[in-house]
């Protein structure tokens, strides 16, 4: 939760090729408080059965900046999101990894008092990220 002098954070995930949220995605948490200052790595967490990582660190006092680290390659490699995303009338038959995109890590700017949903919206073959509220 963020107080005045701190941000918070929170995500989550859909598999857009499969219509459902992304169960068991590794997640890591790091932080930095300025441009030139070195990241920290405060923890991670991974999504539950709704796609959500609900126990992410708490941000320390003047990080200015934060970046998610979504391990996608483990959850594409897993044989059932295949199946199903394969099942979809438009979704590749051949795949070579189970994902173009082994991770993805998303650095954004945080502000003190103000909480940053950031959602990813991701496939085997591309993803997408916004603010959410």
């Amino acid at each position: 939760m963020s107080t005045a002098t701190t941000a918070s954070v929170s995500t989550h995930i859909l598999d857009t090729s499969i219509g459902r949220p992304a169960e068991g995605v590794a997640i890591a948490l790091t932080a930095r408080s300025g441009s030139g200052a070195e990241w920290v790595t405060l923890g991670g967490s991974k999504t539950d059965a709704d796609g959500r990582c609900k126990d992410l660190p708490a941000l320390p006092e003047g990080t200015t900046h934060v970046r998610l680290d979504f391990e996608t390659e483990t959850y594409f490699s897993n044989k059932t999101s295949e199946t199903e995303a394969e099942a979809q009338q438009d979704a590749p038959r051949v795949r070579d990894s189970g994902a173009f995109f082994p991770e993805v890590a998303i650095t954004f700017a945080v502000v003190p008092g103000e909480h940053f949903h950031v959602p990813l919206l991701l496939n085997p073959f591309g993803y997408s990220v916004y603010r959410g509220s």
